[in-house]
């Protein structure tokens, strides 16, 4: 509320103008760790962004009494190896995750039923202990084919006796 005119003001009270702010300096990315350009970086590690990611974890969480594991394998690991799998494939066609992407994540790797013998032998080491190290989880990401995420679901379970075209088993 302004004053009157009429009450006295002492020179202590009355309003002082500030130190004017010189102008802001021009800001450009020269630190080691800034994204230049439009795009995030791509290679090896980098992982692929996506939106909404943080979702597909309870997506994946929605699988637990599904899965079909091993008396060796644990749930947490197979839902930590196949969480990025279903990103990849979510953020390969821009968008959020959404439920299939998880359907087929586990169905490549067989945990949803009908695996062959040799499939869940190569995937015991593969997912051994992978909730507790990032690099595993990286590495079962990199197996699965790129053009194994573009299938459906059902067209994955339906080639899992030639499990070996849809992920890259190196030596195998």
């Amino acid at each position: 509320m302004a004053q009157p005119d009429y009450v006295p003001v002492t020179p202590s009270d009355r309003v002082r103008e500030g130190e004017p702010l010189p102008p802001a300096k021009r800001w450009t990315a020269t630190r080691p760790g800034e994204i230049v350009g439009l795009r995030p970086p791509v290679g090896d590690s980098f992982g692929v962004t996506g939106p909404d990611q943080g979702f597909g974890l309870k997506l994946a969480k929605r699988f637990t009494d599904r899965l079909e594991l091993e008396p060796t394998e644990r749930a947490d690991d197979a839902i930590s190896g196949c969480l990025g799998v279903g990103l990849k494939r979510a953020s390969m066609f821009g968008r959020a995750p959404v439920i299939h992407d998880f359907d087929l994540a586990f169905s490549v790797f067989g945990f949803l039923g009908g695996a062959p013998r040799d499939l869940v032998e190569f995937r015991r080491p593969l997912f051994e202990a992978a909730s507790h190290h990032y690099w595993d989880q990286r590495g079962i990401v990199d197996v699965v084919r790129a053009e194994t995420l573009r299938l459906t679901p059902t067209e994955v379970r339906g080639r899992l006796g030639e499990w070996r075209t849809l992920i890259d088993a190196g030596g195998e």
